[in-house]
Formats: structure tokens, C-alpha cells, sequence
């Protein structure tokens, strides 16, 4: 078994995020991610961006120096090793500073690795929670052992995080767990104050170093005006609005009460069977609950809780709730429980409080955290594993209460809920392939004649739309040329080797209409000195509006103008992009 959990179990954890390195092209998220790292810098990216994001874009960028770093493949192989990395930290701090046993860190991790739905090109996400993890770890052990180095550390790993990501500023809530421990543990507020105060010297030296670094390489006025852009962006990306964002996490819980309140009355009939039926029928009655339970993943199948569609999110969603909704049941039991060490109380306050703050900075609800399961998966697996195995103990223990609440349905229904997440997630990790925000099917084509495309499998319609734009770009030495996009087609960047003129998606909502007028009048007053006109190149349907003269938005109402004003005319187009060029 010893080499199960030295060899076999972290080989599988570091090898399986490669399993989907070659397949699927995606229009959107994974080649606008590697455009802004091979481009990196104000010239090409938009400085809102590239200081919201800094750091992820540092570490990409360093990635795209390395052998092959310059293909789709090779950044594909490179970035898998992030997620592998959280697994390999979780998996190491379950089994070595948490004893759990090797087989159920591993069950963990492995089913947080299948719920990644993230592609790992956005290392504005998955630098992001390597950096909490590594924080979390290290409060934990700052705060079990009484280690004002772990403290200092941990502050070091948060504070360096809101450089990943600005939005990781809320994960400085995670310090409240100083305090929640000194509750539990009934320290007195100066040693409390002091732990904190140790904290707060790592996140604010780390953000100190930083800010000094960014200061010198770009100017603090850069960074402040790039920064202050994030703040008013929730003007027209209101999904952004501190409010919009806790609504739309709690959502999904309230949403998943029908099917866990549902649950919960079929465990509550199990107290009663248990506790009216005669006591000498106890295997009988465990026979017949089971049955109940298999009824019941029937019922959840039947009823599209639990959907087969692998490709789509929806396979995972409702479970992978469910689970969330469990860890903090369990969470807030084990904390509020007399019984329970104080250790088990410091590791369940910090799951939950991880479980609530991933998600605050994004506006896709519940989906963050589902990305970040790399210690609360192990974490519930473990506690149920307890609970099943120390049954018997509880039943004892409770004498009288066992006639009320006998601890079989609890234990049946939580070991169905955790092998419905295992299948479900499994089915999901083998299968899911992100493709502008949905799975990729039918990944059989290729692209021949496009270099940073080589060995990528996709389906035959996308892979006849790059090959004959990528015939066209080859033909007439377009590469190096800069471009301005419109449409969901940022990786075009990327995958064409043509550096965005500003921005290469700039019909996102949080970038806003102002900040599109001053670089398209920046654009123009670059080519009336002489410069040479971008190339543009829309999605398609942007081409159709252009061709009829049907305005669709306003920041394409300012291309618009660019393009007359500068005798555009269309050079090529196929069924998804259209490529415009100045008047020869």
C-alpha cells in the first residue's frame, strides 16, 4: 500500500490534468489568456487589465519563454501542471499535517481535479488559488502549532494574491479565523490582536514589495488609473456590483434547497422506520432504507438533478451544490460541536469560510469555488468516512436518543451523495472540454497550416474556419501586423500571432464605452502620424451589421466611423470572421 501513497496516487494527481491538453479550440477565454502573456504590456493589453491581472500575466508570460511555449499544445501542457499542483498541495497537507488516510485525500483531490470546468490557461484563477491554498495551509499550522512565522507567511501568500487577481483583496477575511480560533480556544485579545497583527505584516509587506516594483517598472500613476477603471466598471458590467455577486452565489443555494430539503424528510422517514420499527429488525430496516437510497438516486436521475450529458455543465452543477451545501453543514456542526478538538474546529471554520469567499470577486455565482474544491473535497470525504466508521460509537454513546435518531440513514445518505458526486464528476473530468463557455464535442479535425495550432484536435466547422483564415494571413504576411477584434473572438490574437492594437476584446461589458473612445482616437492619431492602419477583424455577425450599415452597439459604432474614415475595405471573410483592411 506504501507505494500507493507515495507513487501511484500523486503520479495519477500530476499526470491527469494532461488529459485534455490537445482538444478543443476555444474563441474566447483560453487564447484572449495566452495573448495577453505573449503580449504582455501596456502597449497590446489594456491597463486596467494587466494591473488587475498582473502577476498571472508575469507568470504566463515566463511560461510562453519555455521550449514549445509558443503553441497552443505547449501552453496547454505547461498550465495543466497548475491545477496539478493544487491537488498535489491538498493531497500532501490532507495525509501529511491532517493524518487523513492516503485513499480518501486522494478520492478528494481527484474529484476536485473532474470539477475544474475552468480552462487552465486563466491563471488569474488558478495562481489565484495556489496562493490561497498556500495561505490557508499555512494559517492553519500558524494558528494549530502557535507558529508566528506560518502567520507571517500566510499573510505573504493573501497579500501577494491581490496582485493575481485585485479582487482576491476579500480573501483577507480568511484572517478572521484568528480570531474564531481564539474564540474556540478562549485566548486572551492581546495574543489574539498579536496573531493578527503578524498577518497583516506579511499581507501588507507583500503588497508593499509589489506596488514598489510596479511603481519603478510602470509608474504608480499607471497602476492607480488602471486600477481605478475596475472600480467604475460596474457601471455597465453590473454582474460586477458587490450586491449582484452575493445574490447570484446564494442563488444556486436557494435553487438546490429543492432537491436538499427533499433529501432531508427521506432521512427524516429513516429516524422514524428506525425508531418505530422493533429494534431486533435493525438489519432489516438498514436492508430496507437501502433500497430507499437506491430509489432515491433514481429519483435524482429521473428527475434532472443528476443529467448524463458529460459535455455540459449542468452533469455537475446540482451535485456539485449539494456537496457545497454539505461541507458547510458539516462545517458548522463539527465548529458548534463540544465534543469535537479544537483542531477540527479550526480546519472546518476554514473550509467554510473558503467555501464563501472564493467566489466574491467573479460574477459566476457558485462556479469559482467548484474550481477550488482542493480541501474542502478531502475535507468532507474525510468526516463522512469518520462518521461511517464511528457509527456504532455515536449509537452507543447516544443511549436513549438512538430510538430517535439512529445514525444508518445519515450515514446512507451521505455515502450516496458523495458516490453520486464521484460519478457524476468523473463523468464530467472525462469529458468537458472548454469551448467559449460549453463543451467541446466532436473533436476529430485539425488545423495544418497554422503553427501555434499543431496537434490540436477540434470539430471540422472550426477547424475549416482557422484554416482558411489562417491561409489568408500566411498569404499576405499578416503576422506581427497589429489588429483590432470585435466579437467573441479574442484568441484570434493568439492564434494568429497579431498583437491587439488596445484590447482584444473589447466588446466585453467591463470594458467600457469611454475607455474604447480614447483608444480608438489614440488609434487614429497614431495613423494620422504616419503609422501603419491596423487590421480589423470581426465575428461574423458584426460583419453582416457592417454590410447592411445596422449599427448594433455603440463601441462598434466607433469602428464604424474608423473604418470609413480610413477606406476599409473587406479583404476576406468565411463563415465566422471577416477581415477589413485600409484602403491600398
Amino acid at each position: 500500500m506504501d507505494i500507493m501513497n507515495r507513487v501511484v496516487f500523486p503520479l495519477i494527481l500530476l499526470l491527469y490534468p494532461l488529459r485534455h491538453i490537445n482538444i478543443g479550440l476555444d474563441l474566447g477565454d483560453t487564447g484572449y489568456s495566452y495573448g495577453n502573456f505573449v503580449y504582455m504590456g501596456t502597449d497590446h493589453m489594456d491597463p486596467m487589465w494587466l494591473f488587475s491581472t498582473y502577476l498571472a500575466n508575469a507568470v504566463g508570460w515566463l511560461l510562453t519563454h519555455l521550449p514549445f511555449g509558443d503553441t497552443l499544445l505547449g501552453m496547454n501542457f505547461y498550465t495543466a501542471f497548475m491545477a496539478a499542483a493544487l491537488a498535489l498541495m491538498g493531497y500532501l497537507f490532507c495525509t501529511k499535517k491532517l493524518g487523513i488516510p492516503s485513499w480518501i485525500a486522494f478520492l478528494g483531490e481527484f474529484a476536485a481535479l473532474n470539477l475544474c470546468w475552468c480552462p487552465t490557461a486563466v491563471l488569474y484563477n488558478y495562481v489565484t488559488y495556489i496562493l490561497f491554498l498556500a495561505g490557508c495551509i499555512c494559517l492553519y499550522l500558524g494558528l494549530k502549532h502557535d507558529r508566528n512565522r506560518m502567520l507571517v507567511i500566510a499573510g505573504i501568500c493573501l497579500g501577494t494574491n491581490v496582485m493575481v487577481r485585485f479582487s482576491n483583496l476579500a480573501e483577507a477575511g480568511m484572517i478572521a479565523a484568528v480570531w474564531a480560533f481564539a474564540f474556540i480556544c478562549r485566548r486572551s485579545f492581546k495574543k489574539t490582536a498579536a496573531q493578527t497583527g503578524w498577518c497583516m505584516l506579511g499581507y501588507f509587506g507583500a503588497l508593499g514589495v509589489w506596488l514598489s516594483f510596479i511603481a519603478v517598472r510602470y509608474g504608480l500613476a499607471q497602476y492607480v488609473e488602471g486600477i481605478g477603471r475596475l472600480f467604475g466598471m460596474t457601471d455597465t458590467a453590473t454582474d460586477y456590483t458587490p450586491v449582484s455577486m452575493v445574490l447570484g452565489m446564494f442563488q444556486l443555494y436557494i435553487e438546490n434547497l429543492y432537491w436538499f430539503i427533499r433529501l432531508c424528510v427521506i432521512v427524516a422517514a429513516g429516524f422514524v422506520g428506525f425508531a418505530v420499527l422493533p429494534r431486533k429488525l435493525v438489519k432489516l430496516k438498514k436492508v430496507g432504507f437501502m433500497g430507499i437510497i437506491a430509489l432515491t438516486v433514481y429519483w435524482l436521475y429521473r428527475n434532472g438533478f443528476c443529467k448524463v450529458d458529460f459535455y455540459e455543465y449542468d452533469s455537475m452543477l446540482r451535485p456539485g451544490v449539494l456537496f457545497l451545501m454539505l461541507a458547510i453543514c458539516i462545517g458548522i456542526i463539527k465548529i458548534f460541536r463540544p465534543s469535537a478538538s479544537r483542531e477540527d474546529k479550526l480546519l472546518s471554520g476554514i473550509v467554510i469560510l473558503i467555501i464563501l469567499i472564493t467566489p466574491l470577486g467573479s460574477n459566476n455565482k457558485l462556479f469559482p469555488i467548484l474550481n477550488n474544491l482542493f480541501l474542502a473535497g478531502p475535507y468532507v470525504f474525510w468526516m463522512v468516512w469518520r462518521f461511517c466508521r464511528n457509527a456504532k460509537e455515536f449509537s452507543r454513546k447516544a443511549g436513549r436518543i438512538e430510538l430517535l435518531l439512529h445514525p444508518f440513514p445519515v450515514k446512507a445518505m451521505a455515502v450516496m451523495l458523495l458516490g453520486i458526486m464521484l460519478v457524476q464528476g468523473i463523468g464530467f473530468g472525462a469529458n468537458f472540454v472548454f469551448v467559449e463557455s460549453h463543451g467541446a464535442r466532436e473533436t476529430y479535425a485539425k488545423v495544418e497550416n497554422n503553427e501555434v495550432l499543431k496537434g490540436i484536435r477540434m470539430n471540422s466547422e472550426r477547424a475549416e474556419w482557422m484554416e482558411e483564415i489562417s491561409d489568408y494571413v500566411n498569404e499576405q504576411g499578416l503576422k506581427g501586423k497589429e489588429v483590432v477584434l470585435y466579437g467573441n473572438v479574442p484568441s484570434l490574437t493568439y492564434y494568429l500571432s497579431m498583437p491587439s492594437a488596445f484590447n482584444s476584446w473589447c466588446d466585453l461589458r467591463s470594458f467600457s464605452l469611454e475607455a474604447m473612445r480614447d483608444n480608438m482616437e489614440q488609434l487614429a492619431e497614431e495613423v494620422e502620424s504616419g503609422e501603419e492602419p491596423p487590421v480589423v477583424i470581426l465575428e461574423m455577425k458584426y460583419g453582416t451589421y457592417l454590410l447592411t450599415q445596422n449599427e448594433q452597439d455603440e463601441k462598434f459604432e466607433l469602428i464604424q466611423d474608423f473604418l470609413k474614415t480610413y477606406q476599409y475595405e473587406v479583404t476576406f471573410s468565411n463563415e465566422k470572421f471577416v477581415v477589413l483592411e485600409a484602403g491600398r
